[in-house]
């Protein structure tokens, strides 16, 4: 779009215009104050600098371009400080895959961790001193082997394929696991830490669960060897693949390298799988946690047992207890019952003397009586008669009513008042039913 550009002039003053006559003054200005102005500032520093060194602005400058490119590399130092191996040096370009990148680019302590900008910065840093341009400047010999080394160690760390591939194959990354020599000197935790956090960067699933410490929970515990016997690994071995002929009139031997590496693959995959089973294998049969949970769960089953003993024994005891207090109820129920068996026998045997006893005294007031036949001698009808009637009303009373009867005899020796008795009990036995009227012919008059 065209840009359109007006020119607007300032505006003619009016013809005759003065500003003695013409000017009005709309306010006053303040009055001035003196202060004291510190020089300060980045522009008073160069302006300082310049004069302190006697340079021009141009000079500075550059002088201050190089100060800042000296400290860009000197920051870059502060993060990427290692060594350089001289055999490092020596390598040739065309053996790149056996070369450890991260080592080329100074790397070594970060491996799989190291950023994309950490890999951009080791690889400016690398270029600026192994740069063949920068050798034959300083009238060293035009080798590039290992600036081609840095190329290629760039080229597949950036690539997150490629350095994927590598990372897989990483065996400077790997720590090894610990001797059960190692772990009973050592921290356990601390030791198998490291592998298992070395072993979690091939892990599709994340986060991964740490080994914890001593003071792990059960399920944290069983979650943690549960994930690694199931562990998911992205680990592939295409790096250590051999090169496949780019011959496109030699297909057979083409398809043969592609098929030899997929099963190398296999294999390699299938010995990684087993390796890092038994790996598991071994921290689980040296964590002594697994042990403690091993103690408490037979803890609480014998616990459980002795709890289910110790129940059945006081169930038994109980039961034990029970049958001998019912069979001491039981004895002391037949003692009882035999007991008062026994009385109810001696009462009988007593009532039953006391009856005859009784019977005696009231066929004795009998013969006391006369047998109720007034003065004389009775005659033998008469003693037959009277002693059956009192018989009829023996039988007819029971032990008390004969007791009762004997009572009212006792003592008594006029035969008018022993008469007057019987009848009167006779009286009463009739009223009761138990008799019938004139049954009794001897005490009927």
């Amino acid at each position: 779009m065209a840009s359109v550009q007006i020119s607007l002039p300032l505006p003619v003053l009016p013809e005759g215009w003065s500003c003695e006559k013409d000017f009005k003054a709309i306010g006053h200005l303040s009055q001035t104050n003196d202060r004291n102005i510190e020089p300060v500032g980045p522009h008073f520093l160069a302006h300082a600098r310049r004069k302190r060194h006697r340079r021009t602005f141009s000079e500075d400058d550059r002088i201050q371009a190089q100060v800042n490119v000296k400290k860009v590399e000197d920051d870059d130092d502060g993060d990427i400080s290692e060594p350089e191996d001289p055999l490092l040096l020596q390598r040739e370009a065309k053996d790149w895959k056996g070369q450890d990148h991260y080592a080329v680019l100074g790397l070594s302590k970060y491996r799989y961790k190291a950023t994309e900008d950490q890999i951009k910065k080791a690889h400016r840093k690398k270029v600026l001193k192994h740069h063949p341009d920068k050798k034959a400047a300083a009238g060293g010999t035009e080798d590039d082997q290992f600036f081609k080394c840095i190329q290629k160690a760039t080229e597949i760390l950036l690539d997150p394929v490629k350095r994927r591939q590598y990372d897989s194959v990483d065996e400077n990354a790997d720590v090894d696991p610990p001797t059960k020599k190692e772990t009973q000197k050592g921290n356990f935790y601390k030791l198998w830490g490291k592998v298992f956090d070395s072993e979690a960067r091939f892990s599709k699933v994340q986060p991964v669960p740490k080994l914890g410490s001593e003071n792990s929970t059960k399920e944290e515990v069983e979650h943690f060897y549960n994930f690694w016997y199931n562990f998911d690994s992205w680990r592939t071995f295409e790096y250590l693949d051999e090169d496949v002929p780019d011959d496109n009139e030699n297909r057979d031997q083409k398809r043969h390298v592609e098929r030899k590496n997929q099963n190398a693959r296999r294999k390699k995959k299938t010995e990684d799988t087993a390796r890092l089973r038994n790996l598991v294998d071994d921290a689980l049969a040296l964590d002594e946690r697994i042990k403690k949970f091993r103690q408490q769960e037979h803890a609480r089953k014998n616990k459980r047992r002795l709890e289910k003993e110790a129940e059945q024994k006081r169930l038994a005891e109980e039961a034990a207890k029970a049958k001998e207090e019912e069979a001491r109820l039981q004895a002391e129920k037949e003692a009882a019952e035999k007991a008062e068996r026994a009385e109810g026998k001696k009462a009988k045997e007593a009532a039953k003397n006391a009856a005859k006893k009784n019977k005696r005294v009231v066929r004795g007031a009998v013969k006391d009586a006369n047998y109720f036949h007034g003065a004389g001698d009775a005659p033998a009808a008469q003693i037959d008669s009277a002693l059956n009637d009192v018989d009829l009303i023996i039988t007819k009373i029971d032990h008390e009513e004969l007791a009762t009867l004997t009572g009212k005899l006792n003592g008594k020796k006029d035969a008018g008042e022993i008469k007057q008795i019987f009848q009167d009990e006779v009286k009463r036995l009739v009223g009761a039913s138990k008799l019938k009227e004139g049954e009794c012919k001897s005490l009927s008059a």
